[in-house]
């Protein structure tokens, strides 16, 4: 009984240093994370007052009265300096409000709840089809390296690199969908199936599949799974290329070698003890294109006319919606820096090298 109080009390006491280290690191980081942000909302929003576009004209129109623009202008604010601008947005915005959109005279922050989830399924599933497919195919180019699997592995990283992601997006819809009709066409629905499923996550594949409706279900898998492999082919492209060129560099080091030398059965050195040490700047890879995903997938999005925040986003800035513009444009970049600190906590909680 004494041996085991020793043994827990001295277990006990060799995690409490990890513990507060990690609390200190998780409140170091929420300080960068606070200061990004408000470093991210300042420039955002002057941005948004120094280019050319005038938010009063989206709201009262070309045509308005001057007293009616000038009444716009002062119920705006915009007549103010620009820091009392600043102030009174960055109260709004810890406040939870982003104002209303002129484009759909609603809360922006309801139009991005609407809108985001729409681009989250799609980064989501382009990003599983990019690590199930991208991961395995850059360790077996690095464990073939020179070979034909290895070039045909760097000439699919070259392709999704080098071909815009809308040409690829027409021609998927003019073959898959209009020629051979394999897949569904543009939107996340269609008409017939559209407002069938109560929405709980957001996530049409996710809802359907809750309320077991099989046939909406089967729709939106139809429409996503077009967008989700181009975009998918791009994370695919990087993944691959990341993971062959982190395999090389573990292939020559001496565990390896000297692992292969004992007689260690080749696919555990490979699988097991090289991948194994690749992990933690992998998960940084595979965030960094989740993050790129989210904010990059306006093109996919307009092409596929999915309803999802790069097309809110273009939308609104083709209408001057500049509250539209910054809330969508803030609660991207929350996410991307929300990301990196993310994987900069758990890279020093699985890399002891890290943190010190």
């Amino acid at each position: 009984m004494a041996s085991d109080m020793t043994s827990t009390g001295r277990a006990v006491a060799s995690w409490q240093p990890r513990v507060t280290e990690f609390a200190y690191e998780l409140v170091r980081f929420a300080g960068i994370l606070a200061l990004t942000l408000l470093g991210l909302i300042f420039i955002t929003f002057i941005i948004g007052r120094v280019v050319p576009i005038d938010p009063v004209l989206a709201i009262v129109g070309d045509r308005a009265l001057p007293e009616t623009y000038a009444r716009a202008r002062q119920e705006l604010g915009i007549d103010l300096p620009i820091y009392q601008q600043f102030w009174i947005y960055l109260l709004k915005v810890v406040q939870g409000d982003f104002g209303t959109s002129a484009m759909t005279s609603r809360p922006v922050l309801y139009d991005l709840a609407q809108f985001f989830p729409a681009t989250l399924e799609l980064a989501t599933a382009a990003t599983l089809i990019g690590v199930v497919v991208g991961i395995p195919l850059g360790v077996v180019a690095a464990t073939h390296h020179g070979r034909w699997i290895d070039h045909v592995t760097r000439v699919v990283g070259l392709v999704g690199y080098s071909i815009p992601i809308f040409w690829m997006g027409l021609v998927g819809l003019l073959v898959l969908y209009a020629w051979l009709g394999l897949v569904a066409g543009p939107g996340r629905l269609d008409i017939g199936y559209d407002g069938l499923v109560e929405p709980v996550t957001g996530l049409i594949t996710i809802d359907s599949a809750m309320s077991g409706d099989w046939d909406v279900f089967a729709n939106a898998l139809s429409h996503l799974v077009l967008p989700a492999s181009l975009l998918g082919y791009l994370t695919l492209a990087y993944v691959s290329r990341m993971t062959r060129s982190f395999m090389l560099a573990q292939l020559s080091q001496e565990y390896i070698l000297t692992a292969r030398a004992k007689g260690m059965p080749e696919r555990r050195v490979i699988w097991r003890h090289a991948l194994g040490n690749i992990v933690v700047p992998l998960i940084t890879v595979v965030a960094l294109s989740y993050a790129s995903l989210l904010e990059g997938a306006v093109l996919t999005e307009t092409v596929f006319a999915w309803p999802g925040l790069g097309l809110y986003i273009t939308r609104s800035l083709f209408n001057a919606d500049m509250n539209a513009v910054l809330g969508g444009t803030m609660l991207i970049g929350a996410i991307f820096v929300c990301l990196n600190v993310f994987c900069d906590l758990l890279y020093r909680l699985l890399d002891p090298r890290a943190r010190t």
